[in-house]
């Protein structure tokens, strides 16, 4: 399975971040240790919602859209 994923600063809550992975507590981890240079400067992280998705050409799409501003709209209004 492949993972799109939502998180939001713990110490900036305007912060928010999506990913895609296939392990989504290992990569919370990531974040949250700094190494990831885009997000290691608004940790902690907190893990908002992610969903699983089985084929990786579509969870990359997904989070395309995620990232769009209709995807932005979406989650400002359903998830986050």
């Amino acid at each position: 399975m492949f993972y799109v994923y939502l998180l939001r600063s713990m110490a900036r809550t305007e912060k928010t971040y999506v990913g895609l992975t296939e392990g989504v507590e290992g990569r919370l981890e990531q974040h949250n240790n700094g190494e990831n240079p885009s997000t290691a400067r608004f940790r902690p992280w907190e893990l908002i919602a992610f969903v699983a998705v089985a084929n990786r050409v579509r969870a990359a799409e997904l989070e395309r859209y995620f990232k769009t501003g209709s995807g932005h709209a979406f989650a400002r209004r359903h998830l986050w």
